[in-house]
């Protein structure tokens, strides 16, 4: 079923939806780098290479989370049913609200809940918990292309 999957990442429907996916990710990632700590403060104080790997890493989880979501839509066209893979996705992208996101947006949004405390310092920009949050991400991966494989597809019986 893995080879239907990746066919279907071959159409039109897909690749579009893919590159949404992406400019979508890529704007949530850019921008929850930008709340941190903009990339010229962060040039001032780590240095162009952190900056570099920032952006880098946006890219890459970025694509890795559109790839995510597109193989989990095929996944549901396929069998009929969502993986449970595809939230870690979301999962990458809510700890990253809550990590490397803006400080005092995490403080009032906790605060409004009743949760009163708050990320100190984070070293790097961030950055080992955006490495974090890629492990989520590939773990997602991992997790949707088996139930891909060994998924079973949904049948329609149609009665005689």
């Amino acid at each position: 079923m893995l080879e239907a999957a990746i066919k279907l990442q071959k159409t039109k429907k897909y690749i579009i939806q893919g590159l949404l996916f992406f400019s979508f990710f890529i704007l949530i990632y850019t921008l929850l780098d930008g709340l941190n700590m903009s990339y010229a403060n962060m040039v001032l104080e780590y240095g162009t290479f952190l900056v570099v790997i920032n952006i880098i890493l946006n890219v890459v989880m970025s694509l890795l989370s559109a790839i995510l979501m597109n193989l989990s839509t095929a996944m549901v066209e396929l069998k009929g049913k969502e993986g449970k893979g595809s939230s870690f996705g979301f999962f990458s992208i809510l700890f990253g609200i809550f990590t490397y996101g803006c400080t005092t947006c995490v403080i009032a949004f906790l605060a409004s809940i009743g949760i009163a405390f708050s990320v100190i310092a984070l070293p790097l920009a961030g950055l080992p918990y955006k490495l974090l949050s890629l492990v989520f991400i590939v773990i997602g991966l991992i997790w949707i292309t088996k139930e891909i494989q060994h998924g079973k597809c949904k049948v329609n019986i149609a009665n005689s």
